[in-house]
């Protein structure tokens, strides 16, 4: 007598819908926060933009784009095409830390810091380290390019880490100063650990570490910027 069958057990879907909630909901906050100063500028303020200022714009702007078009080619199965746009990437991750790092310093040569934020000098360390950290999780996201599992989380957690500029912009955000601007950041991060939590039923390593790194760089940061030889530095930078 055979043994009766089983009925079949549907694999389990990857994670495609929450991969496209976030790059929409990463979208959105990058719009929201940026819409004034650069993607509806022209009815908000009519004073031009620096060159460098705009390319920042595009890069950074291209950059959120195209993460959006690699989460949907990956949902599409499209794998080949989402490859392709790798170099784009490499290309992309490499000129933008060199952009943003100058245009940190030239904001805080012009004396620019947020409402309720730390002075110019002190305040330019926070997007400079967003550079720092930027690169090294999409370094760490290409190099594990074959290890998807890996690889889709780091390059998630690599564009939250570049979110805060736009968060700290958001209308209703902006004069709560800082801690609203990293807590905020925080949220994004922390929704992914408990989505990877009861979704997969243990933190995935990528995401932890990943996570815990740009959260702790916020403190460590803030606390730097505070001591002489940051002083130092700073005044070295911007004379």
């Amino acid at each position: 007598m055979n043994a009766p069958s089983l009925p079949a057990v549907a694999p389990r879907r990857p994670d495609r819908r929450f991969y496209t909630v976030m790059a929409v909901a990463i979208a959105l906050t990058v719009f929201a926060g940026f819409a004034p100063t650069f993607y509806l500028r022209g009815i908000f303020e009519t004073k031009p933009l620096s060159n460098l200022l705009i390319l920042h714009g595009i890069l950074f702007t291209s950059w959120i784009i195209l993460f959006f078009a690699q989460v949907r080619l990956v949902a599409a199965k499209r794998t080949d095409v989402h490859r392709k746009l790798g170099v784009a990437a490499v290309a992309l991750a490499t000129v933008m830390p060199v952009v943003g790092f100058l245009a940190a310093v030239n904001a805080a040569k012009q004396g620019f810091t947020p409402p309720n934020g730390p002075p110019p000098l002190v305040f330019m360390l926070i997007p400079l380290s967003d550079m720092v950290v930027f690169p090294i999780l999409v370094g760490l996201g290409l190099y594990f390019r074959r290890r998807s599992d890996i690889h889709r989380r780091l390059m998630l957690l690599a564009t939250l880490a570049i979110l805060t500029p736009a968060i700290a912009r958001i209308p209703f955000i902006r004069p709560l100063g800082l801690p609203a601007f990293f807590g905020t950041t925080d949220l994004f991060i922390i929704t992914c650990l408990v989505y990877d939590r009861f979704r997969n039923g243990r933190l995935h390593p990528a995401f932890l570490w990943s996570g815990l790194f740009i959260v702790a760089m916020q403190p460590a940061k803030l606390l730097f910027a505070g001591t002489p030889l940051w002083h130092s530095i700073a005044v070295w930078l911007t004379r």
